[in-house]
């Protein structure tokens, strides 16, 4: 392979994907021996700023931004790495959501490019090339020991056990929301995808889930109990009253069991909207308390407030209203539905696509209470999928379905529909069709 040349942002992440991408739908065999001696001949950057770690199959990149920005408002300078990103390879490795100069990115992968340009599968454990996901999460290690952060905050890519990140030892593991996702890889029942997830949770290391699911916890109890590793479970230690959700946030007033941890009731708001959201906050302020960074009641507050995701039921500004949720499995979709009903009553025009791996027939059931016709398309070209089964899933569920494969197109005719009409869009489906639809309505994201 021969030596590459960066000079911005875009060639480091154009190099990446040269190698191995699960996120393309790539084969990947997970293991971390190679992670591990890859971080070590690098120093074991991952070591240089005490962390949080955050797995789950939903919610834990609002919950990951949630507690980074509590422990910026804390006055530490904290490194936050999450997946995918929807426009900009920086988006992934960010000081609570805001990008470094990109001086950051290029002198760290300065750093890393001599341990792998030119070099062979030989030179490596395993006799395999690293892939994508393990030299970002590299790229993240170095940019953070390199700008002197003092927290960092990792959401899991996949899984868990076999995470690249999971070569981290954390300050708190926090697991969010178990379904079934990712099978292929991650197991068929949730006790086995739950045993996957619980692979972050470290001896002796307190651990806080989100989930109430009681094959999940019955998992989570087991493995925190044989590592002696303290576990909180969100809906035993608060209760969420008044919840309120607006077209310009969630609040919700969080009561905790524990009068050590939050003596008073907090009114948590956050830009982010949802029903879920207001758990997630929830999860976020308890864990980020009753971890060893021990923030004040008005750092958790303030970091709460202050977090915010592209594709996570984004409204953009201007008429008529767009909105774009990253939803993909059936119980987040249920969430988003149910936010979309109670914001938006009325008839809307919805666009979806879906990778092929996922479950269309579920989510056009949840989503034929409100909505009759459906533009079914592509979600970019990134990953793979099939169109024509998810529009058949959608007529099979009594909408009326255009099944328009080219997304731009399909974006195009989602947004004149709704324009003729005064009516809302609703973009869902996938994070890869939220980033396509950013593209395409730039002009109304900024």
């Amino acid at each position: 392979m021969p030596l590459p040349s960066f000079r911005t942002v875009r060639d480091v992440y154009e190099y990446l994907l040269t190698f191995v991408n699960l996120e393309k739908g790539q084969a990947v065999e997970f293991k971390l021996d190679r992670m591990r001696d890859l971080a070590r001949r690098l120093g074991d950057p991952q070591a240089a700023s005490p962390c949080l770690h955050v797995a789950g199959s939903k919610g834990k990149g609002s919950v990951s931004t949630m507690l980074a920005r509590i422990l910026e408002a804390s006055g530490r300078k904290t490194g936050l790495y999450t997946s995918p990103h929807l426009l900009d390879f920086r988006e992934r490795i960010t000081r609570a959501g805001e990008f470094f100069p990109d001086s950051a990115y290029l002198d760290a992968m300065g750093e890393l490019e001599p341990l792998v340009a030119g070099a062979g599968p030989e030179r490596f454990v395993g006799n395999e090339l690293p892939t994508f996901f393990e030299l970002a999460t590299l790229l993240a290690f170095l940019v953070y020991r390199r700008e002197g952060c003092d927290a960092a905050v990792y959401d899991v890519g996949l899984g868990g056990r076999l995470d690249s990140t999971n070569i981290v030892t954390p300050e708190a593991s926090v697991i969010t929301v178990i379904e079934l996702e990712h099978t292929e890889y991650l197991g068929t029942t949730i006790p086995a995808i739950a045993g996957e997830k619980a692979g972050i949770i470290k001896p002796g290391v307190p651990v806080f889930t989100g989930s109430r699911d009681p094959e999940a916890l019955g998992v989570f109890r087991k493995i925190a109990g044989e590592l002696g590793s303290p576990l909180r479970i969100l809906s035993e230690e608060v209760s969420l009253n008044e919840l309120r959700i607006t077209r310009s946030g969630t609040e919700v007033v969080a009561s905790f069991r524990d009068p050590e941890v939050f003596p008073e009731p907090l009114r948590l708001r956050t830009p982010l909207i949802g029903e879920a959201q207001a758990e997630n906050a929830a999860l976020a302020a308890l864990a980020a308390r009753l971890s060893s960074f021990r923030p004040s009641p008005e750092a958790v507050l303030e970091g709460i407030a202050r977090a915010s995701l592209p594709g996570r039921f984004q409204i953009l500004p201007g008429e008529p209203p767009v909105i774009l949720d990253g939803a993909h499995t059936p119980a987040s979709m249920t969430y988003t539905a149910r936010a979309f009903r109670s914001l938006f009553p009325g008839p809307a025009v919805l666009v979806f696509a879906c990778a092929e791996d996922k479950r269309p027939q579920e989510m056009a059931r949840v989503l034929s209470g409100q909505f009759r016709t459906a533009i079914v398309t592509r979600p970019g070209t990134f990953k793979k999928s099939e169109p024509e089964i998810a529009a058949e899933a959608f007529r099979s569920a009594g909408f009326e379905v255009d099944l328009v494969p080219d997304t731009e197109e399909a974006l195009g005719v989602g947004m004149e529909r709704a324009r003729e009409a005064g009516i809302p869009l609703l973009v869902t489906g996938s994070f890869y069709l939220c980033a396509a639809a950013l593209a395409a309505f730039r002009e109304r994201a900024t």
